[in-house]
């Protein structure tokens, strides 16, 4: 069912599909090293909703973010991109890596978009791309640039709580959603792509998984978030043998299910984790003290599901080895 949101009913008229048409604005693989965290908030009221009226956006969000699956892999680099060909309108570089709560106050009013670039598309068009890396801006105001330049590297600088690009996209200073521009909302699905800006529209994910892994005890969630966490063997004295998910877009009612089965295959864990509120970034973990004699040398196979009631919404598989 096609829904118009009330009160974008008196906005400007919708955009004009496909101009400009938009490339990804990462160099990166979504699903599998970067995924959309969160989308323009499409709710024109003090609540939040995305394009097909899901939660995945927060109130007055005003663009689309492309995060990593953790801080070690902002280090090793992920480029930004022109996500359309331009003149570059203005950039800041400078601010720390330190997020918005690390960060002086005096140094993020005015400057929450962190270190950025702005690029005109002609026709009245421009996009935004913040929080990037300190030190990696590429380009200077006034500089021509082709779709696929690189301006930079995602960072952690601005009013962030985790490293992401956010893109902002604009027509004549207004908010356009590049997965929506005609700001009709299909509600549960995405309506296909006839009315966005991209070359090649990437599927909506409600949620899903960022990374799993097992550790020697119940890590803590900073270092799964740092990239800190996971081993591929372990000792056959190690203290535990625990699997965990780390995943996005979590809603009341989700679970994670965690399996772990024995070299010999017999089921050592198999259970859901609910998730009893929402939240933009979780993880759960499961497993077993050592057992008397320490733990049977060999593989042991970890399955981690993420679910919607009945849906699954993605899965991911690990092994670890335990030494002899």
């Amino acid at each position: 069912m096609r829904l118009l949101l009330p009160a974008l009913m008196l906005a400007a008229a919708p955009a004009t599909a496909r101009d400009p048409i938009l490339s990804l604005p990462v160099d990166c693989t979504l699903g599998d090293d970067c995924f959309i965290l969160q989308y323009a908030d499409a709710d024109p009221g003090r609540g939040a909703a995305d394009y097909t009226c899901g939660p995945m956006s927060y109130d007055g969000h005003k663009g689309t973010d492309f995060a990593v699956p953790s801080f070690a892999a902002m280090a090793e680099g992920v480029d930004v991109i022109a996500a359309a060909p331009g003149v570059v309108r203005g950039q800041r570089d400078g601010m720390p890596d330190t997020g918005a709560d690390d960060t002086p106050a005096e140094l993020l009013t005015g400057r929450e978009c962190g270190n950025g670039v702005v690029i005109d598309h002609g026709g009245g068009w421009e996009t935004q791309y913040c929080h990037m890396k300190q030190g990696s801006i590429t380009v200077e105001a006034g500089q021509r640039v082709p779709m696929g330049k690189v301006l930079g590297q995602i960072g952690f600088s601005g009013r962030t709580q985790y490293p992401h690009l956010h893109l902002a996209v604009r027509e004549d200073g207004r908010v356009v959603d590049p997965f929506n521009t005609d700001e009709l909302a299909v509600c549960g699905e995405d309506d296909g792509p006839e009315d966005d800006l991209w070359s090649d529209s990437p599927p909506y994910r409600g949620g899903g998984l960022v990374a799993v892994g097992v550790s020697p005890g119940v890590p803590e969630y900073d270092a799964i978030k740092a990239g800190r966490e996971g081993v591929e063997s372990l000792p056959p004295d190690a203290a535990a043998l625990v699997a965990w998910g780390f995943a996005f877009g979590g809603q009341a009612g989700d679970a994670l299910q965690i399996t772990i089965k024995r070299p010999d295959g017999s089921t050592m864990v198999d259970g859901r984790q609910a998730v009893d509120r929402q939240q933009v970034l979780f993880f759960r973990a499961a497993g077993r003290r050592q057992p008397d004699g320490g733990w049977s040398p060999g593989e042991y196979d970890i399955s981690v599901s993420h679910w919607r009631g009945d849906t699954l919404l993605d899965q991911r598989d690990t092994t670890v080895t335990v030494r002899e």
